[in-house]
Order: C-alpha cells, then structure tokens, then sequence
C-alpha cells in the first residue's frame, strides 16, 4: 500500500515556526494511506479511519487497516491516517485530522468517490480525535460529512481519561482548555450526524462519554444513532469474536448508506 500513502504536510510546512498553529514533528510524519474499494460509482463516499492509543500509541492494524478493509468490502473507500502524537501535544492530532479530511476531498475526483461524503470515525482516543474534527472544523473543506465514533473518548472531564488527556494536552494542562477539548461542549447546529457506540461495562471509558455526546447532539437536532451493548471490553475494534457487539461494523455500514455513502 506505500504507492498509496500521502504525506499531509511538505517538508517546508513541517518546518515549525512560532505561531504557525502546525504544533511540533516529532512523533511522526503525518500521511494517510488508501484503501480503495471496488465500487466503481462516483457517488460512493469515502471514510477516514483514526486508530486509537490514547494518543501516545496507534493501533493501526484491527483499529486501522482491518475497518478500512471491511468498509472496502462494503463498497466505501477509506484512508488510514497516522497522526501525531506525545510529544507532539494539541493541535497537533486536529490539525492532521482536518489536513485529512481536506487532502481526502481534494482527491475525490482523482479516486473516484464523492467530495460531499467524506466521513471520519475513530476507536477510544481516535475518537476523540474524530469527535473533534466533528466539532471543531474550520472550514467547509475540512469539515466532515459523517461521523463514527467507536467507545470514543469524549470528555476531559468527570468520565475521562486521566492518561490520555495528560498525552494530548501535555503540561499546558488548564481547566479552560480541558473544558475546550471536551467534546460535548463543542457539539453546534453545524456538527454532522454520528454513529456511536460503546459498551456498558467498559473499564477503560465509562459509557458516560457517549452518553454526554449523545445530549449534546439530541439538545441541538443533529442526527446521530447510538448503541450501547451491555457486554464487551474495551478495544473490540470490528469484535469478530464477540457475540453481540460484532452487529456494530453492519449497522455502521447501513447508517452510511442511508447518508448516501
């Protein structure tokens, strides 16, 4: 798959200046990578993929390559992005996720999807990160079509995350800005419809994070589907082996195609 990895910043723009919103490069050097699927339609959408870790590592195999190829056999595109993370601290994961999003629809035509359905979905801190380009895009070009949030973590808050919030926002921690990066707070009439789901039992991330979301999104009118299985650990990433859980990726999937994905 290297032909079709992109690099989402030159090496100019990686050359970091002082005010430059950039954050540092030291992780990583932020691309994605192409999944492409045999649906031949131009009008087939396409979705970006964010692994989790708790932004201090990626799992890219069964929360990257795996649902990129599932939503393949699904007649989806898909792109696997490696972001940055520790030491590489907010904005630096945002920004790479909307430098995605807008590369992923400036190549629409190219590869043969849409440029009006580019969707992005994470699993744990990747859906945070994916909440967050959901909530806190910029522009019309880095704003996405759908979101997937996959026992996402949400909040900085009561129901966090102690570790992957120390990873992400490093010692800049403030009250101001953990409240900034809850995404709940973020959520607004412009945020897109989101997949969501969790478990009810999850150690790690208390259910709570969706729940939060799931307010936010129903306070404002914003579409969203929400599952919550009362079995499963945390991590199940397409949870082939877990009776119950293992519906999320099919009924992920018919939600897109009711977008027009």
């Amino acid at each position: 798959m290297l032909e079709n990895n992109y690099r989402l910043w030159s090496d100019d723009e990686m050359v970091t200046h002082g005010g430059s919103g950039k954050g540092t490069f030291l992780s990583c050097i932020p691309s994605i990578t192409y999944f492409a699927s045999n649906n031949e339609s131009r009008d087939k959408g396409c979705v970006i993929v964010c692994p989790g870790g708790g932004y201090e590592i990626k799992t890219m195999g069964y929360e990257g390559e795996d649902v990129a190829l599932f939503l393949n056999s699904h007649g989806i595109d898909a792109y696997v992005l490696d972001y940055r993370i520790k030491p590489d601290f907010h904005p630096a994961p945002l920004t790479d996720a909307l430098r995605a999003i807008e590369l992923a629809r400036s190549m629409a035509e190219e590869k043969n999807y849409s440029a009006e359905k580019i969707g992005i979905m994470g699993f744990s801190a990747g859906g945070h990160l994916a909440a967050s380009a959901g909530t806190m895009w910029t522009s019309e070009d880095n704003r996405p079509d759908a979101l997937g949030l996959c026992y996402p973590l949400i909040t900085m808050g009561k129901y966090g995350h102690s570790s992957s919030k120390a990873n992400l926002i490093g010692d800049r921690m403030t009250e101001g800005l953990a409240d900034d990066l809850s995404c709940e707070n973020r959520v607004n009439k412009q945020t897109p419809p989101a997949f969501i789901w969790h478990t009810a039992n999850d150690e790690t991330l208390p259910a709570e994070n969706v729940l939060l979301f799931a307010e936010a999104m129903s306070a404002k009118s914003i579409p969203y589907e929400l599952h919550i299985y009362p079995d499963g650990r945390h991590g199940l990433g397409l949870a082939k082996d877990y009776p119950g859980v293992s519906s999320w990726p099919g009924l992920f999937v018919d939600w897109l195609k009711r977008l027009g994905f």
